[in-house]
């Protein structure tokens, strides 16, 4: 069946030319972080999508997978810096923020920047932080500043956070606020390499002695330009109909025909989860090189917009039922446009 739109057909050819030109620079980039990265492409390319879409983005993975390489990887394909900070118990404020020390030559303070003041930030084991910690991560995350002693500063552009949490070590650790959680576009779950072939690349490529850094094919500037450029991918009123029909399934299930989910979801998706899921899809369709979201964009991001989202019942939790198994039968049962 033919896709009709509410838009001329020459506004839709302008916006499939240019997400022509962009979609091809970023498989370009794609491309290049395979050649460093073994297998991943999933992860790769939601990570991708957390730079277009100027989103943070939440890693739950076993240690050992590649974390610091993918943020590392990504940095340098785009002529940027990383930096990578292990989150601890008696982690400060101040010690990712910065400071202000005194200058005896000057006698005067001076403000010592923190490692947050890079583009492309790999917050390691998060929730080993106190929670003080968290909350001034979370100026810097949904303020694009910091504050060092009462003078705010801003951050560089592009600014994106990866925080990565171990799902199977909770000594030592700190429950993430739902505010913080919140503020993540989206959440991956990395898993292990899926064939034996993929395990012994990975062996070749990291025992060789000859590991050589990625190329910087973009760089910075065309990142804010294609930041820019995915806001105005074409989005009909039916797919955020469609988009708005999932949200609010997962607040009231009942009300569309999903009564196995109605004592198993406590809190619902927020309407920031609605937003995200239109930035993300927007910045598939532009992957995939179109100027317009499609219904099978949705659907390939909803898991990784709303797994994080929805907080289930303590009979979901006993009864070993997740918000994925949850996000995929209210993708069975609302069918798409």
């Amino acid at each position: 069946m033919p896709i009709s739109y509410s838009v001329s057909d020459d506004t839709i050819k302008n916006l499939n030319e240019r997400a022509q030109a962009y979609g091809n620079t970023l498989q370009n980039i794609l491309n290049q972080m395979y050649k460093k990265i073994t297998g991943q492409q999933y992860t790769l390319e939601r990570m991708l999508i957390g730079i277009i879409t100027d989103g943070h983005v939440l890693v739950e993975s076993v240690p050992g997978l590649a974390k610091t390489l993918m943020v590392k990887t990504l940095a340098q394909v785009f002529g940027s810096d990383s930096i990578r900070i292990q989150f601890t118990p008696d982690l400060l404020p101040a010690d990712i923020m910065g400071t202000k020390i005194y200058n005896n030559a000057t006698q005067s303070f001076v403000t010592q920047k923190g490692p947050i003041f890079h583009s492309f930030v790999l917050a390691d084991e998060i929730n080993r932080a106190p929670p003080k910690v968290q909350s001034a991560l979370l100026e810097a995350m949904q303020e694009g500043q910091v504050s060092i002693h009462g003078d705010t500063h801003l951050l560089d552009r592009p600014f994106v956070v990866f925080a990565t949490q171990n799902p199977i070590e909770s000594e030592g650790t700190y429950k993430l606020p739902e505010a913080q959680i919140d503020r993540f576009a989206i959440k991956i779950v990395v898993e292990y390499p899926t064939t034996k072939e993929e395990e012994v690349e990975i062996m070749q490529r990291n025992t060789s002695g000859n590991i050589k850094p990625a190329l910087a094919i973009s760089n910075t500037k065309e990142a804010l330009e294609i930041q820019a450029f995915c806001n105005e991918i074409y989005v009909d009123k039916l797919i955020l109909q469609y988009i708005a029909d999932i949200i609010h399934a997962t607040r009231s299930p009942s009300k569309y025909d999903i009564e196995s989910l109605a004592e198993m979801i406590e809190y619902g998706a927020s309407p920031r989860a609605s937003i995200w899921l239109v930035k993300t899809a927007r910045a598939r369709a532009l992957l995939k090189g179109r100027g317009f979201v499609i219904a099978d964009d949705v659907k390939a991001l909803a898991h990784d917009v709303l797994r994080h989202r929805i907080i289930p019942t303590f009979e979901a939790e006993a009864q070993g039922i997740t918000p994925y198994a949850m996000i995929t039968k209210i993708l069975e049962k609302i069918s798409p446009p």
